[in-house]
C-alpha cells in the first residue's frame, strides 16, 4: 500500500482501537518514516483526544517538520495539558520554526483556560514579532483571553487597533463585555456591529442573548427574539437553550416557557435551563412538575438539573422536598453530590431558620468546602441573626479567600445589625489595612424601550432633579398611606433621621438581595400606584403587584 492509502484508512477510523491498528500496520509495513503520514496519525489521535498514544508516537519520530510541533500544541491543549503545550510551544521558538495562525491560538486558549495572564501578554508579545497580532483567529483568541482574565481594557485597546473586524472578532468582544460583567457594554457593542453592517449568525445571537440576560433587558430581549424568527434561526438546542435563559433572567418566565414549548429537539440542558428559570421567580412546585415531566419524557437528570431544582426548592421553602431530592441524586440518578448540590441545600436550610442543621450538614460534606459553602451559611445567619455562627462561617470564609471584600462587608453588616459598632470599625480597619474595597453595585431600569444605568446618590442623568422630586413625592404619599421606614435595615450608627434618609437613597442602589424595608416600600408602591414591578435582585425576582409579592414574603 502506498502512503496515501494509509491516510485514507486513517480519515475511516471511528476509535482508538482502529487507530492504533493502522499505526501498526504502518510500523510493520515501513511507511513509519513518510512524514506525511506520521503528522496524520498524530493529528487523528489529537482529534480522538488520545494524547498518550500522540506522545508516544511523538517521541519515536525521528523527523519532525513546523506542522508535527502544531500538533503537538493544538493536541495537549484540547486536552487541558498546559505543560506540554507549553513545552511544546517553548521548542517551536527555540528552533525558529516558523508560527502560524493555527499554532498561536491553541496556546492563547491554554492561557486562557489556566487565566495566566502572564503567560498570554507574552505570548501577545510573541504575536506581534511575528507580524500575526493582527489576524484574526488570533486576534479573536486574543480578546477571549483577556476576558477570561478579566482585563477588559486590553480587550478593548487590541478590538480598537484592528483595521478589520469580522463576525468573529465582533461575537468575541460583545461576549467578552458580558464575561467582565457589563452587559450593558455588550448591547451596545452589538449596535454598534449593527449599524457598521456586520450580519449576525446564530452564534452571535447566542451571544448577545446571554449578554442580555445578564443585564435583564426585556426589551432588547423582545428585538433579539423578533430577530431570530425575522430571519428564520432554527430553534436549536443551543439557541433556545440561550432564550430560555434570557426570558428567565429578564422577567418573563412565560415567555421562556413558550420558547421551551416551540422547541422541537430538548436535551438535559435545556430542560434544567427551565428548570433554573421556575427557581429565579420563586415557582417552586413549578420546577418540581417539570422535573417529573422531564423523567418521563426519557431525558436523565444530570448535576446541573439537581442545582436548579434544589435552588427552586431552596427559594420556595420546599424544605422537605429539597431533601428528598438531595437524598435520590445518588441513590436512583447515579448523581453524585458535588459541592453546588451541599450549597443548595445549605442555602434553603438556612433561609428556613435550621442554621445548625445547615452547619452540621458542612461537617459531614463529602467533597471539599469552598467559599460558596460558607457564604450561604453566612448569609442565613445575618438573616436570622445567629452572632456564634457568623462568626465561625466569617473565619472559614477569610481563610479562603483573604482578598475578597465581601466577606468583610457581610460580617461587618451582621455586627452592624447587632449594634457591635466596636467590632464593625474593627472589621473597616481590617479592610483599610489590606487595601480592600468593596466593588460598587450599579442597578439598571427600563423605561420606555431604554436601559438606564446608575449607582447609589446618582446624579447624572440630565433630569435628576424630576427623579428625585417623583420619588420625594411617592414617600409623601406612601407615608400617608402608613408607610415607616424600617431603620433596622440600615447597618449605620447614625441618628434616626439620617437612617430614613439613607433607606430612600437606598431604593436607587443595587443589593445582593433585596432589603426587608425595600421590599414592603415595592409593596405599597405597587398598590398605590397601581402598577406591576418587576425587581431582580442578586438571587431571585420579586413580582409586586397589588400590594403583594410573588415570593409571598420568602426570600
Amino acid at each position: 500500500m502506498d502512503p496515501k492509502s494509509y491516510i485514507a484508512l486513517l480519515l475511516r477510523c471511528r476509535n482508538v482501537f482502529q487507530i492504533r491498528q493502522v499505526h501498526a500496520r504502518v510500523v510493520v509495513n515501513g511507511v513509519f518514516a513518510d512524514l506525511v503520514v506520521a503528522n496524520k496519525l498524530l493529528y487523528i489521535y489529537a482529534q480522538h483526544k488520545a494524547m498518550d498514544d500522540a506522545y508516544t508516537l511523538f517521541a519515536q519520530m525521528k523527523t519532525r517538520d513546523h506542522i508535527t510541533w502544531s500538533l503537538m500544541v493544538g493536541g495537549s491543549a484540547k486536552v487541558g495539558d498546559y505543560v506540554n503545550c507549553y513545552a511544546a510551544f517553548r521548542e517551536i521558538i527555540r528552533g525558529g520554526v516558523q508560527l502560524n495562525s493555527y499554532v498561536l491560538p491553541f496556546v492563547i486558549r491554554t492561557c486562557r483556560d489556566r487565566k495566566d495572564l502572564q503567560m498570554g501578554r507574552v505570548i501577545h508579545d510573541i504575536a506581534l514579532k511575528h507580524g500575526l497580532h493582527l489576524d484574526q483567529f488570533v486576534c479573536a483568541s486574543l480578546l477571549d483571553m483577556y476576558a477570561k482574565c478579566m482585563v477588559i481594557e486590553d480587550a478593548q485597546k487590541l478590538f480598537d487597533k484592528m483595521p478589520h473586524k469580522d463576525l468573529v472578532t465582533w461575537t468575541v468582544m460583545i461576549g467578552a463585555y458580558a464575561e467582565c460583567r457589563n452587559a450593558y457594554e455588550s448591547l451596545l457593542l452589538f449596535d454598534r456591529m449593527m449599524e457598521e453592517g456586520v450580519v449576525p449568525d446564530k452564534i452571535a445571537m447566542v451571544t448577545i442573548a446571554n449578554a442580555c440576560a445578564k443585564l435583564g433587558a426585556m426589551h432588547r430581549a423582545r428585538f433579539i427574539h423578533e430577530y431570530i424568527f425575522k430571519n428564520n434561526f432554527s430553534l436549536d438546542v443551543i439557541l433556545g437553550t440561550a432564550m430560555i435563559d434570557m426570558y428567565a433572567k429578564c422577567g418573563s418566565v412565560e415567555s421562556a416557557r413558550e420558547v421551551f414549548d416551540r422547541m422541537r429537539e430538548k436535551n438535559v440542558i435545556s430542560w434544567s435551563a427551565m428548570i433554573a428559570a421556575y427557581g429565579y421567580h420563586g415557582q417552586g412546585k413549578a420546577a418540581i412538575d417539570l422535573f417529573h415531566m422531564m423523567l418521563s419524557s426519557g431525558i436523565s437528570p444530570n448535576r446541573v438539573t439537581f442545582v436548579s431544582l434544589l435552588y427552586a426548592c431552596g427559594h420556595a421553602g420546599l424544605i422537605e422536598e429539597g431533601r428528598s431530592f438531595f437524598n435520590l441524586m445518588w441513590e436512583e440518578h447515579a448523581v453524585r453530590p458535588d459541592v453546588k448540590h451541599y450549597t443548595c441545600m445549605v442555602d434553603l436550610l438556612g433561609r428556613a431558620g435550621r442554621v445548625d442543621e445547615a452547619l452540621a450538614l458542612i461537617e459531614t460534606m463529602t467533597v471539599d468546602k469552598d467559599e460558596r459553602v460558607w457564604s450561604a451559611l453566612l448569609g442565613a445567619c445575618k438573616t436570622h441573626g445567629n452572632m456564634e455562627l457568623a462568626e465561625k462561617a466569617a473565619n472559614s470564609l477569610l481563610e479562603l479567600q483573604p482578598q475578597n471584600a465581601g466577606h468583610y462587608v457581610l460580617l461587618s453588616n451582621i455586627y452592624a445589625k447587632a449594634g457591635k459598632w466596636e467590632k464593625v470599625l474593627k472589621i473597616r480597619d481590617l479592610m483599610t489595612q489590606r487595601r480592600l474595597k468593596k466593588v460598587p453595585g450599579w442597578t439598571w431600569i427600563e423605561v420606555n424601550n431604554k436601559t438606564y444605568q446608575f449607582r447609589v446618590g446618582d446624579n447624572s442623568h440630565p433630569r435628576s432633579k424630576e427623579i428625585y422630586a417623583m420619588l420625594d413625592s411617592l414617600i409623601n404619599k406612601l407615608e400617608l398611606a402608613g408607610y415607616v421606614p424600617d431603620t433596622n435595615f440600615v447597618l449605620h450608627d447614625v441618628e434616626e433621621e439620617v437612617k430614613v434618609g439613607m433607606l430612600y437613597t437606598h431604593r436607587m442602589s443595587k443589593n445582593l438581595r433585596v432589603c426587608g424595608d425595600c421590599h414592603t416600600f415595592s409593596k405599597m408602591v405597587s398598590a398605590i400606584m397601581r402598577r406591576d414591578i418587576i425587581v431582580r435582585d442578586a438571587n431571585r425576582f420579586h413580582h409586586f403587584s397589588g400590594g403583594a409579592c410573588s415570593c409571598g414574603d420568602y426570600w
